[in-house]
């Protein structure tokens, strides 16, 4: 005869809690996470971006000492050449970014008549019932704001650049010490870490590569506006750059602006050869550069990425949307070096990945 006092499988057990309550303390403690997270926004940011530089300027880095060069005199070379780089681009792109803002009233207003225009056009056409009905639920020129409000952010967090230039510093020279550190913490147990030492190259390498595409499409944007005659073409540059980081969509954000901007200097025509110009870059860079380089596991699907744009943006701003698909891939490639966690990285994926062992998708294609 059973004994009837005996919880059932379902039933917790005696001091255990319940699935409920140890689903609430879960939640619970997600929200005091993201609170915190969101108040140490002034800390974290610079942070972060410290670990982004960090992090594309380690394989330099390694490198230089790889060819017996001292680790403080690589760090040093290469903290100063990012320091020349980012403050030439810093100046001219905060001259355009300054003429673009005080011109941006003049560019909203062209705008808008160039849309009551071809909204008109369009209702004598009957293929619109009414045009005040349309021009009272959008903005032609918010596109246009919302860029200057964006590089406008990223200006303000790169104001502490004496902050950031010494923490990637100190990051790089921790670096190079830290497998000597992990060894002396562990002894042979460090061996027993393959998933860790597999995530920090997958992460490195992606960022790297990364990084070398938004440049090069950067600066492909660049000269093709520059050699269309679209005002501030440095500026749209630099946008198109950091908006590659953000796949799927990134390219089309950073394409509206200058289209816009074509189609109140030049007409119709132009604009379109703008546009284009766009649509071959991000096809040439999205679908066959990237993926040859990265693999085409390192993808996220459109509905993450747009999520993770939602979230990062409101948690942390501008920044934070250009941060959130990095931080997002960290993620994957981390929850993808581990058995148990690797089905989660596959929902978070842009397609299925067909090689079961861990860490295939850091590999090439």
């Amino acid at each position: 005869m059973s004994d009837s006092s005996q919880p059932s499988p379902d039933q917790p057990s005696s001091g255990q809690p319940s699935r409920a309550s140890r689903l609430l303390f879960t939640c619970a403690s997600l929200v005091i996470v993201v609170a915190g997270l969101r108040a140490a926004q002034p800390i974290l940011l610079p942070f972060l971006i410290s670990v982004f530089l960090a992090v594309i300027s380690f394989p330099a880095v390694h490198w230089m000492t790889g060819r017996r060069v001292p680790a403080w005199l690589a760090v040093t070379a290469i903290v100063t050449l990012m320091m020349g780089i980012g403050l030439g681009i810093a100046a001219l792109a905060g001259t355009s970014l300054n003429d673009f803002s005080a011109n941006l009233p003049g560019y909203q207003t062209r705008l808008a008549k160039e849309t009551e225009v071809f909204l008109g056009w369009l209702e004598s056409a009957g293929a619109l019932p009414s045009k005040r009905m349309i021009l009272d639920q959008i903005d032609p020129g918010a596109a246009m704001g919302l860029a200057a409000v964006l590089l406008s952010g990223i200006g303000a967090v790169f104001a502490n650049t004496f902050l950031i230039l010494l923490t990637v510093v100190f990051i790089l020279l921790e670096v190079s010490s830290f497998p000597v550190k992990l060894r002396a913490a562990f002894g042979d147990r460090a061996a027993l870490f393959p998933q860790f030492s597999r995530f920090s190259e997958s992460v490195i390498r992606y960022l790297a590569i990364k990084t070398a595409a938004s440049l090069a499409t950067g600066a492909a944007v660049f000269l093709w506006l520059w050699v269309l005659g679209v005002d501030f073409p440095l500026l749209w540059g630099l946008l198109a750059f950091l908006l590659n980081f953000v796949p799927n969509i990134g390219s089309a954000i950073a394409a509206v602006p200058p289209v816009l901007l074509a189609l109140i200097q030049f007409g119709v025509p132009r604009s379109i050869l703008v546009a284009g110009g766009f649509l071959l870059l991000n096809f040439v860079v999205g679908n066959i550069v990237e993926p040859r380089f990265l693999g085409r596991g390192l993808g996220l699907s459109t509905l993450v990425v747009f999520l993770s744009l939602v979230f990062w943006g409101w948690l942390w701003g501008a920044v934070g949307m250009l941060l959130s698909v990095p931080l997002t891939m960290t993620l994957k490639i981390a929850l993808e070096s581990r058995p148990d966690t690797r089905w989660i990285a596959v929902l978070l994926g842009s397609e299925t990945i067909a090689d079961p062992s861990p860490g295939t998708a850091a590999e090439n294609s």
